[in-house]
C-alpha cells in the first residue's frame, strides 16, 4: 500500500467562499438558533463525511465539538494524527449540516429524514467537486451508506474501497459511528476492525507508526 497521490488542492479562497455560504444557509425551517457546522481546514488531504451535528454543534461552527467527537479524535490519534492536525488536514463534512434534535426515544439524536438529506445533499455534493478528496472517511451508517452499497458494517469496517462520486474517485475506508449510543465499537471482533481501519488510515495519511501498549486498543474505545 502507498501513501495517497497528490491533487490540485482548493485555494485558502475557495474554502473561505464555500464556509462562508454553508454557514449563511438557512434554508430549512428549524428552531431559532439551529445553524450549520462547518469544516476549518485550510490544507485538506482527505474528506471525513459524518451523520449530523449533535446536541454541542446546535448552534453551528465547529464539527465534532462534543462527546462523539472526543471518541472520534481519540481514535485518529491512535492513527496518529492529534485533533488540531486532524482538523487541518482533514476536511469535515456531513450529510446534513444542523442539529436534527434529540431521538424520540430520548436516547442519542434523530436521524436526519430523507428530505432533510436530499435538501442539504448539494453542500456536500458541491465540496466532493471542490476538493477531489483521493481519501474518503465516511463515519456512521448514513454517511457509509451515501458513498458504499448496503452491508453488514463489519463486511466495510477495516477494508479500503474504490469509489466514484461527484469529484472523481477516492479511496474509501470507513469508519462505524463514535457515539456512545452505538455498541458496534463493544464487540472484540468489531473493535479489532476498527483498529485495522486505522492503521489503513495511518498508512494512507503517510503517517508514522504509533507506539502503543497491548491494552491501548481497549483502554481507548468508548
Amino acid at each position: 500500500m502507498s501513501a495517497l497521490p497528490c491533487v490540485d488542492a482548493p485555494t485558502t479562497d475557495d474554502l473561505d467562499a464555500l464556509r462562508s455560504r454553508l454557514l449563511a444557509c438557512r434554508r430549512c425551517a428549524l428552531p431559532e438558533g439551529v445553524t450549520p457546522i462547518a469544516s476549518a481546514a485550510r490544507r485538506p488531504r482527505a474528506m471525513l463525511v459524518g451523520q449530523a451535528p449533535g446536541k454541542t454543534e446546535r448552534g453551528g461552527g465547529v464539527p465534532f465539538a462534543g462527546p462523539a467527537g472526543r471518541t472520534l479524535f481519540r481514535w485518529l490519534a491512535r492513527a496518529g494524527l492529534d485533533e488540531a492536525t486532524a482538523r487541518e488536514w482533514i476536511y469535515i463534512s456531513a450529510i446534513t449540516r444542523c442539529y436534527p434534535g434529540p431521538h424520540l426515544s430520548g436516547r442519542g439524536d434523530r436521524v436526519p429524514a430523507p428530505h432533510e438529506r436530499e435538501r442539504c445533499g448539494d453542500w456536500l455534493a458541491g465540496e466532493l467537486r471542490l476538493l477531489r478528496p483521493p481519501l474518503l472517511i465516511p463515519v456512521g451508517r448514513l454517511a457509509i451508506d451515501r458513498f458504499l452499497e448496503a452491508r453488514q458494517l463489519h463486511e466495510l469496517v477495516g477494508r479500503e474501497h474504490f469509489v466514484e462520486h461527484e469529484g472523481g474517485r477516492s479511496v474509501v475506508v470507513p469508519l462505524p459511528h463514535p457515539s456512545g449510543a452505538s455498541s458496534w465499537v463493544h464487540v472484540p471482533a468489531n473493535r479489532a476492525l476498527l483498529d485495522r481501519a486505522l492503521e489503513l488510515l495511518r498508512d494512507r495519511l503517510a503517517l508514522p507508526p504509533v507506539a502503543r501498549s497491548p491494552d491501548a486498543l481497549s483502554r481507548n474505545v468508548s
